[in-house]
């Protein structure tokens, strides 16, 4: 397991202030209970740092909920632990977010995955070692040399994207971010469902 996991790599513009829509909240806390009871979102209790994370388009474009930094421990999710992505630059590297806690070391990927298409309407990401494994190169997959929450991976999903697979069937392997899956839907339920059903 890579010692970086989990942290932020962008440039994050930071401003604190109340919780995001809550109807998108109890959307996300929904679907999160699932991921976690499965154990794709949650704590590496060696490392001290938690996986995973999950949004929703936010009423504006552009912008975006997504579960905070470091919540993967928390069973139950509140308000408290989502932020708002306002604004990313992908090229720059930069994020900026608002909200009662900072957003997820992965917004920069949300952002880059909700650029795709305006019809993602939700994106997760999980870890699994055991379907990391099994599906690397089974299905879309990024460049083994290219690690999370850079730019390099935003443009990994784009190549993904025009290749047709991901397009398709919505799913991708993050090669050289291990146990890393990413899931993509018209809808919450249908990211979420689609990253459920590799379990199965």
């Amino acid at each position: 397991m890579s010692i970086d996991e989990g942290y932020i790599k962008y440039e994050a513009h930071f401003t604190e202030g109340p919780p995001p829509d809550a109807a998108r909240v109890a959307e996300l806390e929904r679907w999160r209970q699932p991921l976690y009871a499965a154990g794709l979102i949650g704590h590496y209790d060696d490392l001290g740092i938690g996986y995973g994370n999950i949004s929703v388009r936010a009423a504006r474009p552009g912008e975006f909920v997504i579960s905070g930094t470091q919540t993967g421990h928390v069973a139950r999710t509140s308000a408290l632990h989502y932020a708002l992505v306002e604004h990313v630059d992908i090229d720059a590297n930069r994020v900026w977010s608002r909200g009662p806690i900072q957003a997820s070391s992965e917004a920069l990927t949300h952002a880059a995955l909700y650029a795709l298409s305006g019809n993602i309407a939700a994106v997760v990401h999980v870890h699994s070692q055991r379907l990391w494994e099994a599906f690397k190169g089974r299905l879309p997959t990024t460049d083994s040399n290219v690690a999370y929450g850079t730019p390099q991976m935003a443009y990994e999903f784009e190549r993904l994207w025009r290749d047709g697979r991901f397009r398709d069937e919505g799913l991708a392997v993050m090669a050289g971010h291990e146990e890393g899956i990413v899931s993509i839907g018209e809808s919450l339920e249908e990211a979420a469902k689609r990253v459920l059903a590799l379990s199965t």
